[in-house]
């Protein structure tokens, strides 16, 4: 195990040169980042389907991306709401980091691998594919069914149309997701595995059925439909269920030493990663919060970095009680007394909750952060609850120098899975 970041070779050091995004409050980087800085929600009443009849109305959808710039016409009937979400923020970050993959050479393009990281994936593509079958309009099904409702092909869909011809893998592990293909890419570049990798996540699963499902779970807010903004409220006493969301967020990840003697910009390092398993149900949280605490904890020590070093955490807080309660009983068992005055936000109460794109979405807001030297509020904890007692930055965004900061993340299936990012010193 690595003893500490600055022990690392500087070849070995995986830094962040390009961020994309595509959120429910902005689309592109800085729409995003002004929104979440400023505490502008992006929840809004359902509009990709008629809600009416449903508990639950509201979503994070995002609004103004032009589909057609990304995926052809002709296409479009063939691949899920997903793939043109990827390709904008993919097509962001790697502008972004200065790559042209237009004028690469084959070996260059080799270079570069895709690593996406989704819940659904098409989930969203395949239940349209079913009701237009069981409507009786078989005609419209499409003749890529089968391959667009395959996970993998979501990662394919972004090497096709960039030209990237390293590994493309997707990894599926719920709200996990985009958090466990960073580490994963880390670690493949790290150990010499890969060159450069293209590395985040993306889910779209506003669609009928879906909800519908979330809804049978009763964890999904149904109180705030006439006020969609302030439908998302974690860690607050009043709090009664998630706001689902869809989004990308991508970043290009390289060595340091690659960085640098290309002379990108660098937003800062990932330098720890951490994943467990509580193994113990399907949807709830064990109770004792060892887990996603050890999670955090393997987290630092693959960074190298003390509690004490830690500056800012960038919470799951998906507004469900058993989350919010759990999930700070957890920072405290990870960063002992260090978490009554350690700051943290939750970007989902903000954006709603984009399942297996909502780690991605949480790095990108941590690195800007980190950039700024601002770190985002949470909105609408209006009524504290008295077991989420730790600093959620409620009252608004706060200047604040971060060095070091913990990306958190918990799912289905009692996974848990935390980032360290450090802000680039050179």
């Amino acid at each position: 195990m690595i003893s500490s970041v600055n022990d690392v070779h500087v070849n070995d050091r995986v830094v962040v040169t390009g961020i994309g995004a595509v959120s429910p409050n902005g689309v592109g980087r800085e729409a995003f980042w002004e929104a979440t800085r400023a505490g502008r929600s992006g929840v809004r009443r359902i509009t990709r389907f008629d809600p009416t009849g449903y508990a639950a109305q509201v979503a994070g959808e995002v609004d103004g991306l032009d589909e057609s710039s990304y995926v052809k016409l002709k296409d479009r009937p063939h691949v899920s709401r997903a793939v043109p979400l990827a390709a904008a923020a993919v097509d962001e970050a790697v502008r972004d980091a200065a790559l042209d993959a237009k004028h690469m050479s084959r070996e260059e393009l080799r270079e570069i691998s895709v690593l996406v990281g989704s819940g659904g994936a098409s989930q969203e593509f395949t239940e349209q594919q079913y009701r237009f079958y069981y409507e009786g309009k078989q005609k419209q099904c499409s003749v890529y069914v089968i391959p667009t409702s395959t996970p993998g092909t979501l990662a394919s869909e972004v090497s096709m149309r960039f030209g990237f011809r390293g590994f493309s893998h997707l990894i599926s592990t719920g709200c996990t997701s985009s958090t466990d293909a960073l580490g994963y890419a880390l670690r493949m570049i790290r150990y010499g595995h890969a060159t450069r990798v293209i590395a985040g996540g993306v889910d779209a699963p506003i669609a009928p059925l879906i909800v519908r499902g979330f809804q049978l779970m009763r964890i999904m807010s149904t109180r705030w439909n006439h006020e969609p903004e302030r439908a998302s409220r974690p860690f607050s006493r009043d709090r009664d269920g998630f706001v689902i969301a869809e989004g990308a967020w991508f970043f290009v990840l390289e060595t340091a030493r690659s960085a640098m003697e290309r002379g990108a910009r660098i937003y800062g390092e990932i330098c720890g990663f951490g994943s467990t398993c509580d193994a113990y149900h399907r949807v709830r949280l064990e109770e004792c919060g060892e887990e996603p605490a050890r999670a955090i904890q393997l987290a630092m020590k693959e960074a190298g970095v003390a509690a004490e070093q830690i500056d800012y955490v960038n919470y799951h807080g998906t507004s469900t009680e058993l989350n919010d309660r759990i999930e700070t009983r957890a920072v405290k068992l990870a960063l002992g007394k260090h978490a009554a005055k350690l700051p943290g936000s939750s970007l989902k109460s903000l954006i709603g909750h984009p399942q297996g794109a909502c780690g991605a979405a949480g790095v990108a807001a941590t690195l800007l952060a980190m950039r700024d030297g601002v770190a985002p509020p949470t909105i609408n904890v209006e009524y504290p609850d008295p077991e989420c007692d730790l600093d959620y930055i409620a009252e608004g965004a706060r200047p604040l120098a971060v060095d070091y900061a913990v990306a958190n993340c918990i799912a289905f299936g009692s996974k848990n899975s935390a980032l360290v990012l450090r802000r680039w010193h050179g």
